[in-house]
């Protein structure tokens, strides 16, 4: 399975603020956009998660802006599985621009949640399966 997924976005005219480059609410949604691929290439959409008795919520997000994106750029946002913990697993990811440039890097801590209880349960070994076994 892979751990490293991308995807390539090109900033549309109604993701800029008044300052004219993308607002800052958006990139979290590009980033949502790139943990979703990487969740469906490694066979874990939502409803795979949900029938091993887990869905996940972001618990905590780090982003540093680091350069703005504006109209027309062309976006990669790449992510990677960090470390998975019990209940909870740390993600990795960066927004790129079409020169290579670093857009944004960021890091997740998504906790996995009984569907019915909303209470946290073991992550499961589906999710555990793509880091390598040094890495758990």
């Amino acid at each position: 399975m892979p751990n490293l997924s991308s995807i390539e976005i090109q900033v549309r005219s109604t993701e800029i603020d008044v300052n004219g480059h993308v607002n800052n609410a958006k990139y979290l949604e590009y980033l949502e956009w790139g943990r979703e691929d990487w969740f469906e290439a490694n066979g874990l959409d939502y409803d795979t998660l949900k029938s091993q008795g887990a869905v996940t919520v972001t618990a905590k997000v780090t982003a540093n802006y680091r350069r703005e994106a504006v109209q027309n750029d062309r976006l990669r946002v790449q992510t990677s599985l960090l470390s998975v913990g019990n209940s909870s697993f740390r993600m990795s990811q960066e927004i790129t621009n079409q020169q290579g440039q670093l857009v944004l890097d960021a890091e997740f801590v998504i906790v996995t949640v009984d569907p019915a209880t909303h209470t946290s349960v073991r992550v499961p070994d589906s999710i555990r399966g793509v880091l390598p076994s040094h890495g758990r």
